[in-house]
């Protein structure tokens, strides 16, 4: 459970410091789109974002909030991408593969997160 969340929260990390540093790579390959003005702002905030979250998702302790948060996002993140891809507009190389991820990464998180919740109860009972 704790290497799934130190790979998972390592991989958003990167994506955020990508999206620091060259915000338009990141978005030509997940939305095969280009990006300008406060495109690039907003995605550098979403950066720093996704390196706060990674920061918070370490697992150095409170697995069971970290579980929950990343177990979130991944299922937003697949819904968002899952959304964007069926509409069409929005596709770049990498969209499908990314949605695909994080479909994977939201299984095994809630798997993960239904184990460590019922390891918690038999602890309680």
């Amino acid at each position: 459970m704790k290497i799934l969340l130190a790979v998972a929260a390592a991989a958003e990390a990167a994506t955020g410091l990508a999206l620091l540093a060259y915000p338009p790579i990141v978005i030509q390959l997940l939305f095969g789109a280009e990006i300008a003005g406060a495109g690039v702002l907003a995605s550098r905030v979403g950066g720093i974002s996704l390196i706060a979250f990674a920061v918070a998702c370490w697992p150095s302790g409170g697995v069971t909030q970290a579980l929950s948060a990343m177990l979130i996002y991944n299922a937003l993140v697949t819904l968002f991408f899952a959304s964007l891809g069926l509409g069409g507009a929005w596709v770049g190389v990498l969209l499908w593969p990314a949605t695909a991820a994080h479909a994977v990464l939201t299984v095994l998180f809630a798997r993960a997160w239904r184990g460590h919740r019922a390891q918690i109860r038999g602890r309680a009972a």
